[in-house]
């Protein structure tokens, strides 16, 4: 099956876009003050485990769909 190019850039720019939002949702999620993250002892709460996950489970979502994107380009430069 071949990939449209529009859709393919399309995956590529979600994957890519997956990535920026959340490095900067763990970035903000580590230095949480407002006590969400972590307890006063400064251990890691449910909420960090909970939102910890899901960016990773998105962080995996969005390479696989970035490089499903990817492929789909290449495979279009080499049809002649």
């Amino acid at each position: 099956m071949k990939l449209s190019r529009p859709v393919s850039w399309f995956l590529l720019a979600f994957g890519v876009w997956s990535w920026v939002i959340w490095i900067t949702f763990v970035r903000n999620l580590w230095k949480d003050a407002s006590g969400l993250a972590f307890d006063d002892a400064g251990d890691p709460t449910a909420y960090f485990w909970v939102h910890l996950a899901l960016a990773v489970v998105s962080f995996v979502l969005g390479t696989v769909i970035g490089v499903i994107g990817f492929r789909g380009l290449r495979a279009l430069r080499r049809t002649p």
